[in-house]
């Protein structure tokens, strides 16, 4: 493996960050730490780009290609980071932003031009290079700070929740030049994020974490379609969670793989395997309608209404309206209700 971590541990007074991460990136891979606030996981990120010491006991390793990189400070491991504040210099243009990286890494004067040419193509900014970072959107800026990190011809790229600070419509444009770049380049990318949506876009594999801990690692579908625990379920798209009569064994449902089986009174909705329930709420979000509904036998879900998501406009479904819906055994997950 390209980069390994073993045994990598964290305590903030006393309070447990990580606990003993064990973990493998291959070259070439992108790979996205997911998780709430606090979970880890930039602690974890930190740590890999030398911003912060693992805990000396257990004794971590760090290796890249083999090199441990445990003793070796930030500025030597020769990593690109980008951060969510773009950080760039206010009083320097674009040209100028990206060529102190060059420069900070001792490139041959004569070579920084092109190289700096190179990054502002490949970023389509070239139009902008006299311009200071003021005069440019919040996208733009973090394109040159992202060309910054590239520019030295780092050996892994690590991001940093590098999109929050920004729009909805400017995010989704951004993680999908991320993603572009990255394939293009193939340079070993981590990125540290709480958006699943983002996650799901642009990772190879995604690391899901938890209390510090690895709660599951996978690609997105794997996570997706089939997640060990009710915390990577919750946290990796919606899901319904149905708890059978003995009240310990979990399963859940996606909403899309709900079925709506009629309107209270029709032939289909009197069928065996049907629950009947009553419409709380629609939401139509453009390519679906996400609807709420309460079973008039709420056993197995508890307090909580199920959740359905009904393709396209649904103007025939309203608050206070009697249904059945179908929840069919074979798209049931299996949860660790521990998890």
């Amino acid at each position: 493996m390209y980069l390994s971590l073993r045994r990598v541990s964290k305590s903030f007074a006393g309070v447990t960050a990580l606990d003993a991460i064990t973990l493998d990136v291959a070259a070439g891979e992108f790979v996205c730490f997911l998780g709430p606030s606090g979970c880890g996981k930039t602690t974890l990120l930190r740590i890999i780009a030398g911003l912060e010491t693992a805990d000396p006991e257990p004794r971590a390793e760090i290796l890249l290609d083999g090199k441990n990189l445990v003793d070796i400070p930030a500025k030597d491991r020769n990593f690109g980071i980008v951060f969510q504040s773009y950080s760039l210099f206010p009083n320097m243009t674009v040209a100028r932003n990206i060529a102190y990286g060059l420069e900070c890494r001792k490139w041959a004067a004569a070579d920084i031009p092109g190289r700096v040419g190179e990054m502002l193509a490949l970023i389509n900014l070239a139009d902008q290079a006299n311009k200071h970072p003021h005069q440019l959107s919040g996208g733009q800026q973090q394109r040159v700070a992202l060309a910054r990190a590239l520019a030295p011809k780092p050996a892994m790229l690590l991001l940093d929740e590098p999109l929050s600070a920004l729009d909805a419509k400017v995010r989704e444009e951004l993680r999908a030049e991320i993603k572009l770049l990255q394939s293009k380049l193939r340079i070993t990318t981590i990125m540290v994020t709480h958006d699943q949506h983002e996650a799901m876009e642009v990772a190879d594999r995604i690391v899901v974490m938890n209390r510090g801990r690895i709660e599951q690692q996978g690609t997105p579908i794997e996570l997706y379609e089939s997640p060990v625990s009710r915390f990577v379920a919750e946290f990796v798209g919606r899901m319904n969670v149905i708890r059978d009569v003995d009240g310990r064994t979990l399963a859940g449902i996606r909403p899309e793989r709900v079925e709506l089986a009629g309107l209270a009174g029709s032939a289909a909705a009197a069928a065996a395997d049907c629950r009947a329930g009553r419409v709380e709420r629609c939401v139509f979000l453009g390519s679906i309608t996400r609807v709420t509904v309460r079973l008039d036998d709420a056993v197995h879900t508890g307090s909580q209404p199920l959740l359905l998501e009904l393709a396209g406009r649904r103007d025939d479904l309203a608050p206070g309206m009697a249904l059945a819906i179908r929840i069919p055994s074979h798209a049931l997950l299996r949860l660790d209700a521990a998890g």
